[in-house]
């Protein structure tokens, strides 16, 4: 054998034992949680306190009168309904929006100091006459997770006049003390201003804008941003929810360097141009998984989203998944 050939076979074979393992793939991280007890939810936001669990979701017509819907759990495995956060709309909807909501949309959770915020929205499907509220819970007990919220109005709206869509709000409290609101859904994609810390208000009225993803005009929605190790990691869902096992739902996740982006996915593509890599589609029974949120606990961080049950009539149910980061940054889930 030609020495040169022979050495360059030697060095290809060291190279390849030098190689560092591959991360793991879905296939090979632990399967995701199987949730027990009651989790019909839509659009859930989970937020650990004092160790318990409590989720809030979409609200529904019924005893509650389309007011939001809580669950808690003592682990994050097994949930109890807790009923409620009062009963009905906000009485400001009306006077603000022109019409009367039929329900409370697409909560989000989220503590700073001793205070817990919680984001909604009112809008109604097809239209993007929509706005943002606020409740604040200075006692917030995870036992008892409806009670001692206090209504602080509108925070952000979005008209017929406008491009983009106020509803499902999400806050993100960076690690420099900042904390902004992303929200968005169709019309232009996902948009982010700052927000007043204290208050959870905008930091001011003409705050600038910054849009973060968009397929335009087309299905991107439910927002969440996670920092970790020094990038932020936008989640949005892609396509139709809420048409039971017909949903075509699917979680997608971009990264930036900066919490305003540009959020690029795998390939490199740019979020506010239609990219993002998928994290979770349809799998078996659970269908159109989405309006997911990111949210760190004592566990490490987790990922709260909805599925259409398939085998419950297309029940909309809660699932609450520790993610796992490849070597090179990345988030991902383990199997269904």
């Amino acid at each position: 054998m030609d020495r040169a050939l022979w050495t360059a076979r030697v060095l290809a074979c060291l190279a390849i034992l030098v190689l560092p393992a591959a991360p793991l793939r879905a296939a090979d991280l632990p399967p995701q949680p199987r949730l027990t007890g009651d989790t019909r939810i839509h659009d859930p936001s989970v937020i650990e306190v004092d160790g318990r669990y409590a989720a809030f979701g979409t609200g529904e017509q019924g005893i509650y009168r389309g007011a939001i819907k809580v669950k808690t759990s003592p682990e994050g495995v097994n949930w109890t309904d807790a009923g409620a956060i009062g009963k009905g709309v906000p009485k400001w909807a009306i006077g603000s929006l022109g019409y009367q909501p039929t329900n409370v949309w697409a909560p989000s959770v989220s503590r700073r100091g001793g205070t817990v915020f919680l984001y909604y929205c009112l809008s109604s499907f097809g239209s993007n006459a929509s706005a943002i509220g606020l409740m604040t819970n200075a006692s917030f007990d995870a036992r008892k997770p409806g009670e001692g919220w206090q209504d602080q109005g509108l925070v952000l709206m979005s008209t017929p006049r406008d491009d983009f869509n106020a509803i499902d709000p999400f806050r993100a409290d960076a690690s420099d003390g900042r904390a902004y609101l992303a929200f968005g859904s169709f019309w232009s994609g996902i948009k982010l201003r700052e927000l007043d810390p204290a208050t959870g208000r905008l930091i001011k009225e003409d705050t600038p804008t910054f849009a973060l993803a968009g397929r335009q005009g087309g299905a991107v929605e439910a927002s969440s941003i996670l920092e970790h190790q020094g990038k932020f990691y936008l989640f949005v869902s892609f396509d139709q929810c809420c048409k039971g096992m017909a949903s075509t739902y699917n979680i997608r996740v971009g990264r930036a360097d900066r919490i305003q982006g540009p959020y690029l996915d795998r390939d490199g593509k740019d979020m506010a141009q239609g990219g993002g890599s998928l994290v979770l589609a349809t799998t078996g029974r659970f269908i159109g998984p989405g309006g997911q949120e990111a949210v760190k606990t004592s566990k490490g961080d987790m990922l709260a989203y909805h599925y259409y049950d398939a085998d419950d009539g297309g029940a909309s149910k809660l699932q609450f998944s520790p993610l796992f980061w490849t070597a090179d940054g990345w988030p991902e889930l383990g199997p269904l």
